[in-house]
């Protein structure tokens, strides 16, 4: 049974940072695309990073780019999500999702795409 724990969220001024873990299991993690979501309330679910399985491709939001950064550990079963330069509006529940039968990258973006998710972890970013 595939798990995704996430872990990280928080309360944090405008301007600050915070890292996100998610840890998979239950999964060949390197068989996966790894990609963060977030929902804020009121709103749909939209989506923030994606990593390919190696790592080697990355791919943002035009919310989030230059700010976020999505990395991966193979060996640990992580994907993590390192947010820089927080705004208000990254207020939101954010989840980590993975995607096993994705061939192309301009797939990722999707929702629908990911099979498995997380529960979500509150980040909540103050002015």
């Amino acid at each position: 049974q595939v798990q995704l724990v996430e872990s990280g969220g928080g309360l944090v001024q405008a301007g600050g940072s915070l890292r996100l873990s998610c840890a998979a299991s239950g999964l060949t993690f390197d068989g996966y695309v790894m990609g963060w979501f977030r929902q804020a309330p009121g709103k749909e679910r939209e989506f923030v990073a994606a990593i390919s399985r190696a790592g080697v491709g990355t791919y943002y939001s035009d919310a989030v780019k230059g700010r976020f950064t999505i990395s991966r550990d193979n060996a640990k079963n992580t994907v993590y999500l390192q947010m820089n330069s927080l705004k208000p509006e990254d207020t939101a529940v954010y989840y980590c999702a993975a995607a096993a039968l994705i061939a192309s990258s301009a797939n990722y973006y999707y929702s629908r795409n990911y099979g498995n998710w997380g529960q979500g972890t509150q980040v909540t970013v103050s002015s």
